[in-house]
Protein backbone atom coordinates (compact mmCIF):
# COMPACT_ATOMS: atom_id res chain seq x y z
CA UNK A 1 0.00 0.00 0.00
CA UNK A 2 1.73 3.24 -1.06
CA UNK A 3 1.49 6.53 0.81
CA UNK A 4 2.92 10.18 1.45
CA UNK A 5 4.08 11.35 4.55
CA UNK A 6 4.26 14.59 6.31
CA UNK A 7 6.42 15.14 9.80
CA UNK A 8 5.66 17.65 12.26
CA UNK A 9 8.80 19.22 13.71
CA UNK A 10 9.65 17.74 17.27
CA UNK A 11 13.81 18.48 17.85
CA UNK A 12 14.89 14.87 19.91
CA UNK A 13 11.27 13.44 19.52
CA UNK A 14 12.20 12.56 15.76
CA UNK A 15 12.56 9.04 17.41
CA UNK A 16 8.72 8.91 17.97
CA UNK A 17 8.13 9.49 13.99
CA UNK A 18 10.24 6.16 13.67
CA UNK A 19 8.33 4.51 16.09
CA UNK A 20 4.92 5.41 13.52
CA UNK A 21 7.11 4.11 10.51
CA UNK A 22 8.23 1.09 12.08
CA UNK A 23 4.39 0.27 12.60
CA UNK A 24 3.22 0.78 9.45
CA UNK A 25 5.55 -0.33 6.94
CA UNK A 26 4.63 -3.81 9.10
CA UNK A 27 1.31 -3.25 8.47
CA UNK A 28 2.16 -2.87 4.73
CA UNK A 29 2.00 0.61 3.55
CA UNK A 30 5.32 2.03 1.58
CA UNK A 31 6.37 5.23 1.32
CA UNK A 32 6.45 7.54 -1.69
CA UNK A 33 6.98 11.24 -1.13
CA UNK A 34 7.89 12.88 2.42
CA UNK A 35 8.08 16.27 3.57
CA UNK A 36 8.47 17.77 7.09
CA UNK A 37 10.11 20.17 9.02
CA UNK A 38 13.12 20.17 11.65
CA UNK A 39 13.40 16.65 13.22
CA UNK A 40 10.64 15.74 10.55
CA UNK A 41 13.19 16.76 7.69
CA UNK A 42 15.96 14.42 9.07
CA UNK A 43 13.04 11.56 8.97
CA UNK A 44 12.10 12.25 5.89
CA UNK A 45 15.15 12.44 4.05
CA UNK A 46 16.23 9.10 5.90
CA UNK A 47 13.25 7.22 4.31
CA UNK A 48 13.65 9.22 0.83
CA UNK A 49 16.87 7.69 0.78
CA UNK A 50 15.49 4.12 0.84
CA UNK A 51 16.03 3.68 4.97
CA UNK A 52 13.26 1.06 6.81
CA UNK A 53 12.00 1.70 10.03
CA UNK A 54 13.76 -0.82 11.46
CA UNK A 55 16.75 0.77 10.28
CA UNK A 56 16.36 3.95 11.62
CA UNK A 57 15.10 2.84 14.66
CA UNK A 58 18.61 1.48 15.16
CA UNK A 59 20.33 4.92 14.20
CA UNK A 60 18.07 6.66 16.13
CA UNK A 61 18.07 5.19 19.51
CA UNK A 62 22.00 4.72 19.08
CA UNK A 63 22.90 8.19 18.49
CA UNK A 64 24.69 10.63 20.93
CA UNK A 65 22.34 13.56 20.79
CA UNK A 66 24.70 15.53 23.05
CA UNK A 67 27.15 15.63 20.15
CA UNK A 68 24.38 17.35 17.97
CA UNK A 69 25.25 20.56 20.07
CA UNK A 70 28.47 21.16 18.74
CA UNK A 71 30.65 24.06 20.69
CA UNK A 72 33.11 26.32 19.74
CA UNK A 73 35.90 28.04 22.09
CA UNK A 74 33.25 30.45 23.13
CA UNK A 75 30.16 28.37 23.78
CA UNK A 76 32.94 26.40 26.60
CA UNK A 77 33.70 29.66 28.56
CA UNK A 78 30.02 29.08 30.06
CA UNK A 79 26.66 30.90 29.57
CA UNK A 80 28.89 34.58 28.74
CA UNK A 81 30.82 32.52 26.16
CA UNK A 82 27.40 31.41 24.70
CA UNK A 83 26.24 34.97 25.32
CA UNK A 84 29.02 36.13 23.10
CA UNK A 85 28.22 33.13 20.68
CA UNK A 86 24.54 34.62 19.95
CA UNK A 87 26.15 38.29 20.01
CA UNK A 88 28.70 37.36 17.48
CA UNK A 89 27.12 34.08 15.35
CA UNK A 90 23.66 34.65 15.81
CA UNK A 91 22.94 31.27 17.67
CA UNK A 92 25.06 29.05 20.59
CA UNK A 93 26.11 25.71 19.08
CA UNK A 94 26.75 24.69 15.61
CA UNK A 95 24.65 22.16 13.50
CA UNK A 96 28.03 21.49 11.08
CA UNK A 97 27.91 17.89 13.15
CA UNK A 98 24.34 17.28 12.59
CA UNK A 99 24.97 18.02 9.13
CA UNK A 100 28.20 15.64 8.46
CA UNK A 101 26.16 12.90 10.13
CA UNK A 102 23.05 12.51 7.93
CA UNK A 103 25.71 13.33 4.98
CA UNK A 104 27.46 10.16 5.77
CA UNK A 105 24.09 7.69 6.57
CA UNK A 106 22.75 9.09 3.29
CA UNK A 107 25.88 9.05 1.74
CA UNK A 108 25.43 4.74 2.86
CA UNK A 109 22.05 4.84 0.30
CA UNK A 110 23.76 6.74 -2.31
CA UNK A 111 21.28 9.32 -2.20
CA UNK A 112 23.21 12.49 -0.69
CA UNK A 113 21.68 14.99 -3.02
CA UNK A 114 18.65 15.52 -4.50
CA UNK A 115 19.20 14.29 -7.84
CA UNK A 116 19.62 11.12 -6.15
CA UNK A 117 16.13 10.62 -4.85
CA UNK A 118 13.87 12.05 -7.57
CA UNK A 119 10.80 9.66 -8.85
CA UNK A 120 10.00 8.62 -12.58
CA UNK A 121 8.14 11.90 -13.12
CA UNK A 122 10.48 14.30 -12.56
CA UNK A 123 9.69 15.17 -8.85
CA UNK A 124 11.28 14.42 -5.65
CA UNK A 125 10.73 12.72 -3.19
CA UNK A 126 11.86 14.68 -0.37
CA UNK A 127 10.62 18.13 0.62
CA UNK A 128 11.84 20.03 3.60
CA UNK A 129 10.74 23.36 4.88
CA UNK A 130 13.24 26.59 5.86
CA UNK A 131 12.94 29.95 6.67
CA UNK A 132 14.58 32.90 5.11
CA UNK A 133 14.91 35.99 7.94
CA UNK A 134 16.43 37.53 5.33
CA UNK A 135 13.13 38.32 3.13
CA UNK A 136 11.04 36.68 6.01
CA UNK A 137 9.74 34.11 3.98
CA UNK A 138 8.81 30.29 4.15
CA UNK A 139 10.57 28.41 1.70
CA UNK A 140 10.12 24.93 0.55
CA UNK A 141 13.09 22.90 -0.62
CA UNK A 142 14.42 21.77 -2.99
CA UNK A 143 11.62 23.66 -5.10
CA UNK A 144 12.73 26.91 -3.93
CA UNK A 145 16.33 26.58 -4.67
CA UNK A 146 15.37 28.07 -7.97
CA UNK A 147 15.08 31.67 -6.64
CA UNK A 148 18.91 31.18 -5.46
CA UNK A 149 20.35 30.22 -8.72
CA UNK A 150 21.48 26.69 -7.61
CA UNK A 151 21.18 23.58 -9.35
CA UNK A 152 18.88 21.59 -7.18
CA UNK A 153 19.96 18.16 -8.36
CA UNK A 154 23.53 18.76 -6.98
CA UNK A 155 23.02 19.99 -3.83
CA UNK A 156 23.47 18.27 -0.72
CA UNK A 157 20.17 16.89 1.14
CA UNK A 158 22.29 16.90 4.76
CA UNK A 159 22.46 20.93 4.17
CA UNK A 160 18.73 21.50 3.01
CA UNK A 161 17.91 19.47 6.37
CA UNK A 162 20.52 21.49 7.95
CA UNK A 163 18.67 24.33 7.14
CA UNK A 164 15.22 23.24 8.32
CA UNK A 165 15.99 22.39 11.77
CA UNK A 166 18.13 25.22 12.65
CA UNK A 167 16.07 26.24 15.68
CA UNK A 168 17.15 30.32 16.13
CA UNK A 169 19.44 30.93 19.14
CA UNK A 170 19.67 27.53 19.78
CA UNK A 171 21.48 26.91 16.56
CA UNK A 172 23.82 29.31 14.03
CA UNK A 173 21.40 30.18 10.93
CA UNK A 174 22.74 28.94 7.62
CA UNK A 175 24.15 31.38 5.13
CA UNK A 176 23.27 30.86 1.96
CA UNK A 177 23.79 33.35 -1.10
CA UNK A 178 22.20 33.88 -4.06
CA UNK A 179 23.19 34.85 -7.34
CA UNK A 180 24.11 38.12 -6.26
CA UNK A 181 26.31 37.42 -3.60
CA UNK A 182 23.28 38.48 -1.13
CA UNK A 183 23.57 36.73 2.20
CA UNK A 184 20.31 34.93 3.49
CA UNK A 185 19.70 33.46 6.85
CA UNK A 186 18.03 30.28 7.26
CA UNK A 187 16.66 29.07 10.44
CA UNK A 188 14.49 26.46 11.67
CA UNK A 189 11.15 25.99 8.91
CA UNK A 190 9.02 25.22 11.97
CA UNK A 191 8.63 28.74 12.90
CA UNK A 192 6.26 29.73 10.10
CA UNK A 193 5.37 25.51 9.64
CA UNK A 194 5.69 22.90 11.91
CA UNK A 195 3.25 20.57 10.08
CA UNK A 196 3.46 21.52 6.53
CA UNK A 197 0.74 18.49 5.33
CA UNK A 198 0.09 21.48 2.82
CA UNK A 199 3.15 20.86 1.07
CA UNK A 200 1.70 17.16 -0.27
CA UNK A 201 -2.13 17.66 0.36
CA UNK A 202 -3.71 20.65 0.01
CA UNK A 203 -6.90 19.55 1.52
CA UNK A 204 -8.99 19.96 -0.85
CA UNK A 205 -7.80 17.61 -4.07
CA UNK A 206 -8.83 14.14 -4.92
CA UNK A 207 -5.65 11.73 -4.09
CA UNK A 208 -4.87 8.22 -5.33
CA UNK A 209 -2.96 7.15 -2.38
CA UNK A 210 -3.57 8.71 1.62
CA UNK A 211 -1.13 11.19 2.91
CA UNK A 212 -0.40 10.50 6.22
CA UNK A 213 0.54 13.16 8.85
CA UNK A 214 2.58 12.68 11.93
CA UNK A 215 2.09 14.76 14.84
CA UNK A 216 3.19 15.03 19.03
CA UNK A 217 0.39 15.71 21.30
CA UNK A 218 0.63 15.75 25.10
CA UNK A 219 -1.00 12.47 26.53
CA UNK A 220 -4.19 14.09 27.81
CA UNK A 221 -4.98 15.80 23.97
CA UNK A 222 -4.76 13.42 21.32
CA UNK A 223 -7.30 14.25 19.87
CA UNK A 224 -7.96 17.48 17.49
CA UNK A 225 -9.69 19.38 19.75
CA UNK A 226 -8.55 23.00 20.48
CA UNK A 227 -6.93 22.86 23.79
CA UNK A 228 -7.20 25.15 25.98
CA UNK A 229 -3.67 26.67 27.38
CA UNK A 230 -3.01 28.37 31.20
CA UNK A 231 -2.20 32.24 31.04
CA UNK A 232 -1.98 32.58 34.54
CA UNK A 233 0.98 35.24 34.38
CA UNK A 234 3.06 37.36 32.02
CA UNK A 235 5.34 33.80 31.22
CA UNK A 236 2.62 32.11 30.16
CA UNK A 237 1.51 34.96 28.21
CA UNK A 238 4.77 35.00 26.24
CA UNK A 239 4.43 31.16 25.91
CA UNK A 240 0.99 31.87 24.14
CA UNK A 241 1.78 34.72 21.67
CA UNK A 242 4.89 32.62 20.46
CA UNK A 243 2.87 29.04 19.93
CA UNK A 244 0.57 31.02 18.24
CA UNK A 245 2.63 32.57 15.61
CA UNK A 246 4.44 29.39 15.21
CA UNK A 247 1.22 27.27 14.59
CA UNK A 248 -0.68 30.25 12.53
CA UNK A 249 0.03 29.24 8.91
CA UNK A 250 -0.80 25.57 10.05
CA UNK A 251 -3.84 26.18 12.20
CA UNK A 252 -5.32 28.38 9.54
CA UNK A 253 -4.95 25.14 6.68
CA UNK A 254 -6.40 22.78 9.15
CA UNK A 255 -9.30 24.79 10.22
CA UNK A 256 -10.58 24.49 6.62
CA UNK A 257 -8.86 20.96 5.84
CA UNK A 258 -11.23 18.40 5.20
CA UNK A 259 -10.34 15.03 7.23
CA UNK A 260 -6.98 15.75 8.81
CA UNK A 261 -7.72 13.73 12.04
CA UNK A 262 -8.72 10.83 10.15
CA UNK A 263 -5.33 10.79 8.36
CA UNK A 264 -3.68 11.73 11.55
CA UNK A 265 -1.21 9.37 13.63
CA UNK A 266 -1.00 11.44 17.09
CA UNK A 267 2.03 10.25 18.85
CA UNK A 268 2.11 11.50 22.92
CA UNK A 269 5.44 13.29 23.54
CA UNK A 270 5.02 11.78 27.84
CA UNK A 271 6.80 9.25 28.13
CA UNK A 272 6.86 7.29 31.75
CA UNK A 273 10.15 6.20 33.42
CA UNK A 274 10.29 4.68 36.89
CA UNK A 275 6.26 5.65 37.46
CA UNK A 276 6.82 9.42 36.39
CA UNK A 277 5.85 11.02 33.27
CA UNK A 278 8.33 12.74 32.06
CA UNK A 279 7.46 15.10 29.19
CA UNK A 280 10.02 15.40 26.25
CA UNK A 281 10.60 19.06 25.06
CA UNK A 282 12.34 18.96 21.58
CA UNK A 283 15.75 20.79 22.84
CA UNK A 284 16.28 18.12 25.33
CA UNK A 285 19.60 16.53 23.99
CA UNK A 286 20.74 14.96 27.01
CA UNK A 287 17.49 12.40 26.43
CA UNK A 288 18.48 8.95 27.98
CA UNK A 289 17.71 5.63 26.36
CA UNK A 290 15.22 4.88 28.47
CA UNK A 291 12.89 8.12 27.59
CA UNK A 292 14.36 7.39 23.85
CA UNK A 293 13.25 4.24 23.78
CA UNK A 294 9.93 4.78 24.93
CA UNK A 295 9.11 7.96 22.74
CA UNK A 296 9.82 5.19 19.89
CA UNK A 297 7.35 3.12 21.78
CA UNK A 298 4.86 5.97 21.89
CA UNK A 299 5.38 6.33 17.83
CA UNK A 300 5.12 2.36 17.48
CA UNK A 301 1.78 2.12 19.52
CA UNK A 302 0.18 5.32 18.16
CA UNK A 303 1.04 3.94 14.39
CA UNK A 304 -0.12 0.37 15.10
CA UNK A 305 -3.12 1.53 16.24
CA UNK A 306 -3.80 4.34 13.50
CA UNK A 307 -3.09 1.33 10.70
CA UNK A 308 -5.41 -0.76 12.53
CA UNK A 309 -8.68 1.56 12.10
CA UNK A 310 -7.79 3.14 8.83
CA UNK A 311 -9.70 2.66 5.76
CA UNK A 312 -8.35 5.12 2.75
CA UNK A 313 -11.21 4.34 0.68
CA UNK A 314 -13.98 5.10 3.27
CA UNK A 315 -12.05 8.17 4.37
CA UNK A 316 -11.80 9.62 0.82
CA UNK A 317 -15.27 8.98 -0.03
CA UNK A 318 -16.54 10.45 2.97
CA UNK A 319 -13.70 13.63 3.18
CA UNK A 320 -12.33 14.15 -0.24
CA UNK A 321 -15.39 13.85 -2.29
CA UNK A 322 -16.90 16.57 -4.56
CA UNK A 323 -19.97 17.82 -3.56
Amino acid sequence: MICDGVFEGGGVKGIGHVGAVYALEEAGYKFERVAGSSAGAIVSALIAAGYSGREMKELMTSVDYLKFREEDGLDKLGNIGKFFSVLFHYGIYSADYLERWLNALLKEKHACCFGDVKLSDGSYRLQVTSVDLTTQKLLVFPRDFIQFHIDIDSFPIARAVRMSMSIPIFYEPYRLKDAKGNVHYMVDGGMLSNYPIWILDDGESITDHPVFGFRFVNNEDCSCRQAMKPCHNVIDYAKLMVSTLVDAKDNFFLMRSKGDCKRSVFIPSDVHIDGQAVNISATDFDISKAESESLFQNGYEAGKRFAQTFDFQNWSRIYRSHE
